[in-house]
């Protein structure tokens, strides 16, 4: 089964965009996007979540990934595809 993926986004994020790419390649097909450009509370508790003020955040499950250059490190290194399988 797969995680669910929790992605803090904006409108007009590109590096949103290519994380969400980078995960439907990986075969996920439900990411639930919070746009916090919508919903300024949002913003806030991301921030106080995550420390960081910038998007995409990403949550695998319950682990907090990071930001995109994040989640491209895990794809490199080869620890993405078993997060994302729940494993």
């Amino acid at each position: 089964m797969d995680a669910k993926v929790r992605m803090y986004t904006t409108g007009v994020c590109p590096y949103c965009n290519m994380a969400e790419r980078l995960l439907k390649a990986k075969g996920i097909d439900e990411i639930e996007k919070i746009r916090v450009d919508l919903q300024p509370d949002q913003r806030v508790q991301m921030m106080e979540m995550t420390g960081r003020r910038t998007v995409p955040q990403i949550y695998i499950g319950d682990t907090y990934v990071g930001g995109f250059d994040d989640l491209s490190a895990l794809d490199r290194e080869g620890k993405l595809e078993p997060m994302l399988r729940g494993a």
